[in-house]
């Protein structure tokens, strides 16, 4: 963490020379005053300069971005990165060649790697981050995937009038099984067993 104690004949004045020292903008750091100073008699006489701390803060969506970057170059992937931020939600999505290894079985590589960003962006700072990491418009095409997975298999429990237990997943992709279905007024579902097995069952 970076920080700089500066003075000036003003708190701002103070401010701004530790800005043009730490190269940055007052948006990236957090200021701390410790000593506003005095005006003396004249502007000169007893006058007391004001001092003050400055600390560059770090940014959380950009270090992850940066975390991201040097994953996926260890894994040997090219792969442009655009992140885009709606409130509390941060979407990194992934574009370039071999972008199939990023995404692996069923999402199953993608998924591991959502899970470590949101660690990442989580592990310091004051602000909470939900987080969807996409690569190539996977998550849209899964999602399409499982909605017809799940009326195809709440048929199937109509028909064989017996419970139908789904394959395990991830909470998110579980949810929208269960989305899909809770408009249904003839099928139930529920999660059952332990994560990472935790799967959905269908009940006529």
């Amino acid at each position: 963490m970076r920080q700089i104690t500066a003075s000036g004949q003003t708190v701002e004045e103070a401010v701004q020379t530790a800005l043009e020292q730490l190269n940055t903008t007052k948006d990236q750091v957090e200021i701390d005053v410790i000593d506003e100073g005095k005006k003396g008699l004249l502007g000169i006489f007893g006058s007391k300069r004001s001092i003050v701390k400055v600390t560059i803060v770090k940014n959380q969506v950009q270090e992850t971005e940066l975390f991201l970057k040097n994953v996926v170059r260890n894994m040997n992937v090219e792969a442009d990165i655009t992140t885009t931020i709606e409130e509390n939600h941060v979407t990194f999505d992934l574009t370039g060649e071999k972008i199939a290894l990023l995404i692996g079985k069923r999402g199953q590589t993608l998924n591991a790697l959502q899970y470590l960003v949101h660690l990442v962006l989580n592990k310091e700072g004051n602000q909470y981050y939900t987080v969807t990491l996409d690569a190539e418009g996977y998550r849209g095409r899964r999602k399409a995937t499982l909605e017809t997975l799940a009326e195809r298999m709440a048929e199937k429990a109509k028909r064989i009038n017996k419970k139908v237990a789904l394959e395990p997943m991830p909470a998110y992709e579980r949810k929208i099984i269960h989305s899909i279905l809770q408009a249904r007024g003839d099928v139930t579902t529920y999660s059952d067993g332990v994560e990472p097995h935790r799967h959905i069952v269908i009940k006529p």
